[in-house]
């Protein structure tokens, strides 16, 4: 129904710069107080330097360690577990990790198959050390290899490298297999979901509020389903944001939060 489109002058950097500064502003922090910075994308400003080292000077940072990561629309997830490794043995203590995306960039709008689907959003987080029992109880990662040819953009890297044939194939847009992709997505959701509760040893009973990725409803709805959690524990947003990538599962927390569907205590 709805999703937001990035100005065609603005890059992944200036979306994640205003996510940025309001994650810092909620925290009650300064950008000097930051000890690194990760940035989860697919669509960075340029292939290098990197999207976090622009932000960072864009921030007026200190010369702190800053460093994209390409994990696509788990990148967010992968942000916070990479991050929360730093944190917990106290490697650094204040880490920004934010998501950005501007995927309206690279769909091509004589695909329907992508481009009605696809958004540009950003979100972020500040990790921090708790004082009490809050925080990330566990987390799984994961990658299917196998399934690196279901969705991507073919040309661009050094195994394609640009020419005028990748550009008159249009082959610097994103190809999707959306029917194949599906079964997959849900199987390993599922999984994720399952492997994540029993290294924090719970089950799907102790699960309060689920934010899912947002890929699509279909999808969602069979998650939901066979970890056997009512759709009112689960967050949508897809109709108002379609699907931001990297930046979904940001954006749905930071929403969850603002809209008291998740309290102090709970588990999501």
């Amino acid at each position: 129904k709805e999703r937001r489109i990035a100005d065609k002058n603005e890059a992944a950097s200036d979306l994640a710069y205003k996510a940025s500064k309001m994650a810092i502003e909620a925290a009650k922090i300064e950008p000097q107080d930051l000890d690194m910075i990760i940035v989860g994308t697919i669509t960075p400003d340029m292939i290098f330097p990197a999207t976090a080292c622009i932000l960072q000077e864009r921030l007026g940072m200190n010369k702190v360690a800053s460093f994209d990561l390409e994990a696509a629309c788990s990148g967010f997830l992968y942000g916070l577990s990479i991050g929360s490794q730093f944190i917990a043995t106290r490697t650094y203590d204040t880490i920004l990790v934010v998501a950005a995306e501007t995927l309206s960039k690279i769909v091509d709008y004589q695909d329907r198959n992508t481009c009605i689907i696809f958004a540009d959003g950003a979100g972020a987080a500040i990790l921090r050390p708790s004082d009490d029992n809050s925080g990330i109880i566990s987390s799984y990662l994961g990658a299917d290899g196998e399934g690196a040819n279901l969705v991507g953009v073919p040309a661009g890297g050094s195994r394609l490298p640009t020419s005028l044939e990748t550009v008159k194939n249009r082959q610097h847009y994103m190809k999707m297999r959306g029917n194949e992709l599906f079964k997959r997505a849900v199987k390993i959701m599922v999984r994720a979901v399952d492997v994540s509760l029993e290294k924090g040893g719970l089950t799907h009973e102790d699960v309060d509020f689920f934010i899912p990725h947002q890929a699509n409803i279909r999808i969602i709805k069979a998650v939901a389903k066979r970890i056997d959690l009512g759709m009112d524990k689960v967050w949508v947003n897809l109709d108002q944001c379609g699907n931001m990538s990297a930046a979904s599962c940001a954006v749905s927390l930071d929403q969850a939060v603002r809209q008291h569907k998740i309290k102090k205590g709970d588990k999501v």
